[in-house]
């Protein structure tokens, strides 16, 4: 095989949503196509749906036609589609096919035990917990039935090869620091009117309302935090997700109505739902600090783009967090303990709120850019194309028939 031509590339994606996932997928598109590379994004969607942001690629936008009664019908109809936006696009003229979910991730092992492609790649950015054997079945099988596997953090490697026995390779995010930055306009005040954000401290969520993010424990900090504080919000964004965590939220909302804290339009809780792309970068910058004390992420993009608008984070003191952030660019704190969230949100705030950056834990002026030059989205690319081109070596060599 010639290792010098640029590569055929599908990236999968399983929601034309806001997640991290989706979001990954959509930048490694546009850093792929910077490199001379050819590629197609395929994500299952209804009628009258698009992808919330487009690529500088070609979309192909697989119909979903089954009817979705349940969670386990949702993800059955979505792996369909696939399959058949798959077969009918060619699926085995494509030098890479790379699915980012469990679900393009099934289409594909499919596929492959029909005998339809030679192979697939498969990211991992976590893995959660079904109680459905069949959600599951079908979560083991993308990983297991994959021809190489990528992590986008080391976390996950090592849980990959220890935990499941499957030899993978890291491959990480990266941030647009263009799209991200703290240049204010005119979006940022029309955001704060939205929503009625006051001038007192705002704690930014984003992800919705979910278990994973730990927002319970989150909500409870924040009451901590309100003691000093008592004119704070908590803006919680985002949620655009394939699962059901309404019960959740639903414990969320009324805890928050136990704790005295009103939810809504200029009170003291905020939640937004799925926002439009091209606020995210003035929500970053409306907040004093972001929130991210989830129980497990796969890397937490969000941290990077927070940073990126100027904004100081939060973090849970656990991989993935500890392998790229440090004291200097981040404040540190127990997922666990509710009082270590709410002094890290604390000691975030007194400094945002003091004399500003120069009297921040967090190096805005040499550790944070140091960090974003890290994680850019083109040497992202690059490094997928390695791993891609090593991916299409062992395939050459155990099928040539593909080639």
């Amino acid at each position: 095989m010639n290792t010098s031509r640029n590569l055929r590339i599908a990236l999968l994606t399983h929601s034309v949503n806001p997640r991290g996932g989706v979001v990954h997928t959509l930048e490694l598109a546009n850093g792929l196509s910077a490199l001379g590379h050819d590629v197609t994004v395929f994500v299952p969607a209804v009628a009258g749906e698009t992808l919330f942001r487009q690529p500088a690629c070609r979309v192909v936008y697989a119909p979903i036609t089954r009817a979705q009664t349940d969670t386990v019908a949702m993800v059955e109809a979505r792996i369909d589609a696939f399959r058949h936006a798959l077969m009918a696009h060619d699926a085995a003229s494509y030098d890479v096919l790379h699915a980012q979910d469990s679900i393009s991730g099934n289409a594909l092992a499919q596929m492959k035990a029909e005998g339809a492609i030679a192979g697939f790649v498969r990211t991992v950015h976590h893995l959660d917990r079904f109680d459905d054997p069949r959600l599951a079945a079908w979560q083991r099988r993308a990983y297991e039935d994959a021809t190489k596997v990528f992590c986008v953090s080391a976390k996950w490697t090592r849980e990959m090869s220890l935990t499941y026995g499957i030899e993978a390779i890291t491959v990480p995010n990266g941030v647009d620091v263009l799209r991200f930055s703290r240049h204010a306009d005119s979006r940022d005040v029309a955001l704060k009117q939205r929503f009625g954000l006051r001038d007192g401290p705002v704690v930014l969520a984003v992800g919705g309302i979910e278990a994973r993010k730990n927002t319970l424990a989150l909500l409870d900090a924040f009451v901590q935090v309100r003691e000093k504080w008592p004119r704070a919000q908590l803006l919680i964004a985002g949620g655009a997700s394939l699962l059901d965590h309404a019960a959740y939220a639903q414990r969320l909302l009324q805890h928050a109505a136990d704790s005295g804290l009103f939810v809504g339009h200029g009170e003291s809780v905020v939640v937004t739902g799925p926002l439009d792309d091209e606020l995210m970068p003035a929500l970053f910058r409306c907040a004093d600090v972001l929130s991210m004390v989830s129980l497990n992420e796969g890397f937490g993009l969000v941290v990077l783009e927070a940073l990126a608008s100027g904004t100081p984070v939060v973090a849970s003191a656990i991989a993935p967090f500890t392998e790229y952030l440090d004291d200097a660019t981040c404040y540190w704190a127990d997922p666990q303990r509710i009082d270590s969230i709410a002094a890290a949100l604390s000691d975030a705030l007194s400094d945002a709120l003091g004399a500003g950056d120069a009297t921040s834990r967090i190096d805005f002026d040499h550790a944070v850019p140091a960090l974003l030059a890290r994680f850019s989205w083109a040497a992202s690319a690059v490094r997928h194309v390695d791993a891609y081109r090593a991916y299409c070596a062992s395939l050459a060599k155990r099928a040539p028939a593909f080639n």
